[in-house]
């Protein structure tokens, strides 16, 4: 068995160096080396007996090609049914994995991976809470519920201040000072979020009701706690706006905490009248392509513009 995990280790020692080099040096987010992680494995275990080899040494790296990275790119689309979201993915996972050994490393002589393209993606979609359907999640949850302050609190901070997932479970309590929040968003960068009114009231009631919670030791500044007694992760948080978006008759769509981030983007941009860069500080976002993809034009927006024409009114 020590024989086996030593090969295996062997066999991806130039991911692990990769996946090392970008949480520590590029400051890479957990998210994003998971991703990493998990495309790269795959495809190492896809080279191997692609290639008929053992194990993934400098050799069978330096003799791979472009051809192959497209072989695994047909692989992923034909035998695991990846769509083109999740081949994009991979491919960013392979165009940063090979610069890194070429340009970082140096145990590669050329890079295969710069003339690989990334899958032209279909816009898709936005899916978001309009104004009246987020008021009525708020005001359809449970009040006699044992963690209804801790889920209103939460929903509430997702459609008042469009903090992502991981962000709203890392919150801590010392890290809240009056209307001011200060959260670890993506990279490991600090972001300040400026509390509502309606997050102040929610936390408030929340804190005076945490009051009754068993906290576990290590745990004691988590500010949203499990019904273990430890700081609430991301798939319990996932798990609790998927009940309460049910239970508020809202099943059109299967609702995330990411699309509660929407939401809080596309309400900003339609009825807050913030500036695309506004709004950009507020999401935390690197880009501000990033941010463009929330400020969409939806149906009635559209609606609205066909009749503002000037020959809309003419008749016979």
């Amino acid at each position: 068995m020590k024989g086996s995990e030593e090969k295996m280790n062997n066999t991806f020692q130039q991911v692990t160096d990769f996946l090392n080099y970008e949480s520590t040096i590029k400051g890479a987010s957990i998210n994003t080396v998971t991703g990493y992680r998990t495309d790269l494995s795959l495809f190492c275990n896809f080279i191997l007996k692609y290639k008929h080899q053992s194990s993934f040494t400098n050799e069978l790296i330096n003799n791979i090609r472009l051809s192959d990275l497209y072989a695994f790119m047909s692989y992923v689309e034909k035998q695991r049914c990846n769509g083109s979201h999740s081949k994009a993915r991979k491919v960013a996972s392979l165009k940063a994995f090979f610069k890194y050994l070429y340009g970082k490393a140096r145990v590669i002589e050329q890079n295969p991976a710069i003339e690989l393209e990334t899958p032209k993606l279909n816009k898709r979609q936005p899916v978001y809470l309009t104004l009246d359907e987020s008021k009525h999640l708020l005001s359809s949850m449970n009040k006699e519920y044992k963690y209804y302050n801790r889920d209103y609190c939460m929903v509430t901070m997702f459609l008042n201040c469009g903090m992502r997932v991981s962000e709203l479970c890392n919150i801590n309590i010392s890290k809240i000072k009056g209307d001011i929040l200060t959260i670890v968003g993506k990279g490991d960068k600090e972001r300040t979020i400026y509390l509502t009114d309606s997050c102040l009231d929610a936390l408030a009631k929340y804190l005076k009701n945490r009051k009754s919670y068993r906290v576990t030791e290590g745990n004691y500044d988590a500010l949203f706690i499990s019904s273990k007694g430890t700081r609430i992760n991301k798939r319990s948080v996932e798990r609790i706006v998927k009940k309460y978006t049910e239970q508020a008759g809202l099943t059109n769509a299967n609702y995330t905490p990411h699309k509660l981030r929407h939401t809080f983007a596309t309400t900003m941009y339609k009825h807050g009248k913030v500036d695309i860069r506004s709004l950009q500080a507020l999401l935390g976002h690197k880009n501000i392509s990033t941010t463009q993809l929330y400020t969409h034009v939806d149906d009635e927006d559209l609606r609205k513009a066909v009749k503002s024409n000037p020959l809309a009114n003419i008749s016979l």
